[in-house]
């Protein structure tokens, strides 16, 4: 049997990103002790020790860091004494512009308060011996969908659901070329419109089967779980940030990293992993790999 997870980066609305990545990385159960093992041994030598994995919160740097002096002397309860110290100062500063600023500068804190600890060096190499573990651990496979939002001509929940049924696809013609016994369960970050919605689609899969596949090896309908309190959900949405930061700026760091682990057919043919741009021309390394001419 496999889990295969699934999260996204950027959002199927216009606005934002250029780009909507939906990831799915599936992994045997009788490799998940296994891998769950290494990824808190990982957080433990980084000092992230029962912390969320959130990529995109963690990469970012933090001003108010580079105003505490010395910071990267400091021990880890004195840098989070000094930053909580500079946050407040915000904070104050932000309630002159009213309780809207203080709302919004007190959420994207409470996104970052679990790693203020760790200087921005410090939180790119968790990230990076994450990512090689994704990438050298033959285990594991992973199935996306980057697809450009202009090429949409629908609506953004046609996209999400799009991209969800080509996850779904990849996810069930691995699972049919693994042969045997092998079925498959998806698990999805807790999201109550996404569970609804989710929900319903794999219902219809179910029932006719997707676009390209029927989907017997895929078993009931997603599970919703708390990305807190699952590994694997947040190595999901590491390859996911990694993926959306390729197609959108090229930034190819953690990308190259995991980048093996995406699906592929004996003579090396990228399967798992597609950049939908629609007509737009595309020669980026994934359109190149998975067998695109223009």
């Amino acid at each position: 049997m496999f889990i295969c997870y699934l999260d996204e980066s950027g959002a199927p609305e216009p606005a934002g990103t250029s780009h909507f990545v939906l990831l799915g990385l599936a992994i045997p159960v009788t490799a998940w002790k296994s891998v769950d093992a290494q990824i808190e041994a990982i957080k433990t030598r980084h000092r992230l020790s029962n912390t969320e994995i959130h990529t995109a919160w963690m990469i970012r740097k933090y001003p108010d860091q580079h105003r505490v002096k010395d910071f990267k002397d400091l021990g880890d309860t004195e840098r989070r004494a000094a930053v909580v110290q500079e946050r407040k100062a915000d904070l104050a500063a932000a309630s002159m512009r009213g309780p809207r600023a203080v709302k919004d500068l007190a959420r994207n804190y409470s996104k970052t308060a679990d790693y203020i600890h760790l200087t921005f060096e410090e939180r790119v190499a968790a990230l990076r011996e994450i990512a090689d573990l994704i990438g050298a651990n033959d285990s594991i496979r992973i199935f996306g969908e980057a697809a450009m939002k202009s090429a949409n001509s629908g609506t953004p929940q046609d996209l999400f659901t799009a991209s969800f049924e080509q996850v779904v696809s990849r996810f069930h013609h691995y699972l049919e070329a693994v042969g045997g016994n092998a079925i498959g369960l998806l698990v999805q970050d807790n999201n109550e419109t996404a569970a609804k919605h989710l929900t319903s689609l794999m219902r219809l899969f179910h029932k006719r089967g997707t676009k390209w596949v029927q989907i017997p090896r895929i078993i009931e309908t997603p599970l919703f779980v708390d990305s807190k309190l699952t590994g694997m959900v947040q190595l999901a949405d590491l390859v996911a940030y990694a993926t959306r930061r390729f197609v959108e700026s090229g930034e190819s760091d953690l990308f190259d990293r995991v980048y093996n682990g995406f699906d592929r057919v004996p003579n090396g043919k990228l399967v798992g992993l597609r950049h939908y741009t629609s007509k737009h021309p595309c020669n980026c390394r994934i359109c190149i790999d998975h067998g695109r001419t223009q």
